[in-house]
């Protein structure tokens, strides 16, 4: 049975992070998107632990956890990230690694471990001196179930392949423990087909998680599994072993729209292409200091394939635009998180069952008799990806909007 899996998202105790992200809150949001399987975030934070203790009961012997008080609808697989920082041979590194775990007992082993040699109390994302080879020693020295993979691996400043502390290849990074990974994280600034540019990915599963600091943008990307039978140990081999019968698709966000899809300098109001940098021989025009080499610019540099080239194995993806975003452009006001777009939202949710329905599955004809007609254009151009499109750039979240200025003077709710 297809199901929705977002295996990266934060809890309250993040930098940076909405208060609201509790569980009870997470359950409902992972409902109203669509959600099915979500991960609980930063189970090394102590406090974060507990609350995952007290609130969540295993699912018979399966490795998934529900919430003691509800039906099981949505379920939660323990995972959490972790920011490493280290310095090997050639600089310091600064790496995102995403770690999902077993069961309870294997994260609390884990954490006793780290909470001895680290400090993992002041943070969610705990901050690691610690190599990443030695981390995956550990981890599969406590459990071999231990899921390990880098995080968001374009980002510039704390991933795999980033621009200004990341890896030139999959082995420099992990070295002899390369044998143990066995996925990566797209992050929200790439898509699919920019990473299948890279031939030494190709033997890796793909996932796409939405990295939700907030309520609302948990499932902005996630990954579709026919799962049999909806256990730890299922989704540990599907993603072990690349199994393209069950991993359908991800969902995917604009690459655009990420922080760090195109070079420049926020505070100079700078952006340019990878061929524009390369022009400008990666200096900036305003302040004439080196450019935040963004996703594309990383991406051309490590590429061995053309643009458009597509590995013989791989899943397939939809890019989408999260319903809030499409009721507020269609009843022309700019908060999503404004009344009257909640309002319309909760109201949409009740009648569809939730966002992806309307989002992807439902068909387009149906929708055209149900939805009003602003927000059914909105929905029918998000899925063509006619739309206007503003790249993010050194940490500014680019802007995708659906209806141009003069067409939004011209909108009617129905």
């Amino acid at each position: 049975m297809e199901k929705v899996l977002d295996l990266h998202i934060h809890s309250k105790y993040s930098r940076a992070c909405s208060s609201k992200l509790e569980l009870e809150n997470i359950y409902q949001a992972c409902l109203d998107r669509g959600v099915d399987i979500v991960a609980t975030g930063d189970f090394t934070h102590p406090k974060w632990l507990q609350h995952i203790s007290d609130s969540l009961e295993e699912i018979g012997k399966t490795g998934l956890y529900k919430l003691k008080n509800r039906d099981g609808r949505v379920k939660f697989i323990l995972a959490t990230e972790l920011s490493l920082v280290y310095s090997d041979e050639k600089k310091c590194r600064r790496l995102h690694i995403m770690v999902q775990a077993p069961n309870l007992c294997a994260v609390k082993k884990l954490n006793d471990y780290l909470d001895k040699n680290y400090n993992i109390r002041s943070d969610g994302r705990p901050i690691l001196g610690l190599p990443v080879q030695d981390l995956i020693k550990t981890c599969l020295a406590i459990d071999p179930k231990f899921l390990i993979y880098p995080a968001h691996i374009w980002t510039p400043w704390f991933a795999m392949f980033g621009s200004k502390s990341g890896f030139d290849s999959l082995e420099e990074c992990f070295g002899d423990q390369l044998k143990h990974i066995y996925a990566y994280e797209t992050g929200l600034s790439s898509d699919p087909e920019m990473n299948w540019r890279i031939k030494e990915l190709d033997n890796l599963t793909l996932l796409s998680n939405s990295d939700a600091h907030s309520l609302q943008n948990i499932g902005r990307e996630a990954n579709v599994m026919d799962l049999d039978e909806e256990t730890y140990d299922e989704i540990y081999e599907v993603i072990k072993n690349k199994d393209l019968r069950k991993i359908k698709y991800t969902l995917e966000f604009y690459p655009e729209e990420g922080m760090y899809h195109l070079d420049g300098h926020r505070d100079c109001h700078f952006s340019s292409s990878p061929e524009e940098t390369k022009n400008l021989k990666g200096i900036c025009p305003i302040c004439h200091k080196p450019l935040v080499l963004g996703v594309s610019y990383r991406v051309e540099e490590l590429a061995n394939r053309p643009i458009g080239a597509k590995p013989k194995q791989a899943a397939g993806y939809k890019k989408l635009v999260e319903l809030d975003k499409i009721i507020a452009e269609s009843l022309n006001i700019k908060s999503r998180q404004s009344k009257a777009v909640q309002a319309e939202y909760s109201r949409l949710i009740k009648e569809f069952g939730n966002e992806f329905n309307i989002l992807f599955r439902l068909d387009l004809e149906d929708l055209k008799k149900r939805l009003p007609k602003s927000i059914y254009d909105g929905v029918e151009r998000a899925r063509q990806g006619k739309l206007i499109i503003k790249p993010g750039f050194d940490g500014q979240y680019g802007e995708i909007r659906i209806f141009s200025n003069q067409e939004k003077g011209q909108i009617k709710l129905i």
